[in-house]
C-alpha cells in the first residue's frame, strides 16, 4: 500500500468539515478521465446543463503521479458525512507499454488474469478538492486467502452506509480470468484501507453474464436504486432496487439507458432544488465516444436528453471532448469558485 500527499499537506489529518445541505448548493462538479492521458479532469457547471473544464481543459490529477500502473480510469467522487470528498479510481493504464511505463502489454499474463488486469484501487480524500491524500490499495495483498488470484478490480464507487456508520466502496472484481461480479467492502475513516473483506453485492440471475460498473442512489422513498452494466447481447444499463444498501437488490430485466448500441459507467445525480435525477452513462460505442443522459422523477420512466453537444440536446461540454466514465455531484458556489480560481492561477 502506497500513500502520498498531493498538492498540499494537512488535509488528511482534518477530521470534520461543515456538511452543506442541498439548500447550500449552487453548482455541479463533473469528474472524468480521458483515454489519451489516463488522468483526472474536473469541470464545473452552475445550471447542470453546460459544463466547463477547469485548468483550461487539462488534467487536475495525473495518473502517473498517483497510480501503481501510472494511469487511472473510472473516477467516482462523493461527499461523506464528515464533509470530505472521497475520490476512487481504477489503477489501470491501457497503453502503459507504449508509454514506456512497462515492457509488457499488461502487468500479468492475459491468459491467466484476463484483459486489462490490475490489483489496485486508488483511494483519495480531500476537504477542499485541491489538497488530497492518496492510497494505492492492493486488494490481493490485503486479502490473499480469497483474493490472491485477483484478475481485476475496476470502477470503485463510494457511498456512506448510515447503518454501519462507514463509507462503503463497491466495485467490480474478476477472479483469475473468470467473469466480473459486483462486490463491496467498508473503509477506515481516513479512506486508506478496507476494514472488511469484500463480499458479493448482487448476483445476476444468469451466471454466464458479466456485470460491472454499479452506481447506488438513495431514492426519495428511502430505498436504494443500483444502476449497473449487464454485458448481454446489448451491453447496457439495468437497475435493481433494495431497501438495503448492500444486499437484496431485486433484478429488473429492462435496460434503462437510451442507447441503441453499447454503453457503460452509469451515474445518477440530482438536479439542485428539483425532484429530478439525471442518469448519465458513457456511450463508448459512439465515434467519437460521448456521454448520454436521461432524466427521471420516479426512477421508473426515463426521458432521453441526448448527448453532449448533440443537436437538440440541452447538455453541453464547453471546452472538452471525449470524456470517459465520470461522476457529477452537487457542490456549493464557494467550492466551485475556489476550485476554478485555484486552477486559473496555475495556468
Amino acid at each position: 500500500m502506497m500513500m502520498v500527499m498531493l498538492l498540499g499537506a494537512g488535509c488528511g489529518t482534518r477530521k470534520h468539515s461543515p456538511v452543506p445541505t442541498e439548500a447550500d448548493m449552487g453548482a455541479y462538479l463533473f469528474c472524468f478521465f480521458k483515454d489519451n492521458t489516463h488522468s483526472i479532469y474536473f469541470a464545473t457547471s452552475r445550471d447542470g446543463y453546460s459544463f466547463t473544464a477547469v485548468n483550461g481543459g487539462r488534467p487536475v490529477i495525473l495518473g502517473e503521479e498517483v497510480a501503481e500502473q501510472k494511469g487511472v480510469r473510472d473516477p467516482h467522487i462523493t461527499r461523506g458525512p464528515d464533509g470530505a470528498f472521497y475520490l476512487s479510481m481504477t489503477d489501470l493504464h491501457l497503453s502503459a507499454q507504449r508509454a514506456g511505463f512497462r515492457t509488457t502489454r499488461w502487468q500479468r499474463e492475459e491468459s491467466e488474469y484476463g484483459w486489462g488486469n490490475n490489483r489496485c484501487l486508488v483511494l483519495m480524500k480531500s476537504f477542499d478538492l485541491i489538497n488530497w491524500t492518496c492510497t494505492d490499495y492492493r486488494i490481493d495483498l490485503a486479502f490473499p486467502e480469497h483474493f490472491g488470484n485477483l484478475g481485476c478490480a475496476w470502477a470503485p464507487q463510494t457511498i456512506y452506509d448510515p447503518v454501519e456508520g462507514k463509507m462503503m466502496v463497491y466495485f467490480t472484481i474478476r477472479l483469475g480470468n473468470g467473469l466480473t461480479k459486483l462486490y463491496y467492502a467498508y473503509t477506515d475513516d481516513d479512506y486508506t484501507r478496507f476494514v472488511t473483506e469484500p463480499k458479493i453485492l448482487f448476483e445476476y440471475p444468469d451466471p454466464t453474464v458479466q456485470i460491472l460498473d454499479a452506481d447506488i442512489t438513495l431514492m426519495p422513498d428511502g430505498r436504494y436504486c443500483m444502476m449497473y452494466v449487464a454485458q448481454t447481447d446489448k451491453s447496457g444499463v439495468k437497475k435493481a432496487v433494495s431497501q438495503y444498501i448492500n444486499r437484496d437488490y431485486v433484478y429488473e430485466p429492462d435496460f434503462v439507458d437510451k442507447e441503441p448500441r453499447a454503453c457503460e459507467a452509469p451515474n445518477v445525480w440530482k438536479r439542485i432544488g428539483e425532484d429530478k435525477w439525471v442518469l448519465m452513462y458513457d456511450s463508448f460505442s459512439l465515434r467519437p465516444s460521448n456521454f448520454g443522459f436521461a432524466e427521471t422523477t420516479d426512477f421508473v420512466t426515463f426521458t432521453d436528453l441526448g448527448h453532449f453537444n448533440e443537436e437538440g440536446s440541452p447538455m453541453k461540454a464547453v471546452n472538452f471532448t471525449v470524456p470517459k466514465h465520470g461522476t457529477v455531484i452537487q457542490i456549493t458556489e464557494a467550492e466551485a469558485t475556489r476550485l476554478e480560481n485555484y486552477w486559473k492561477e496555475k495556468q
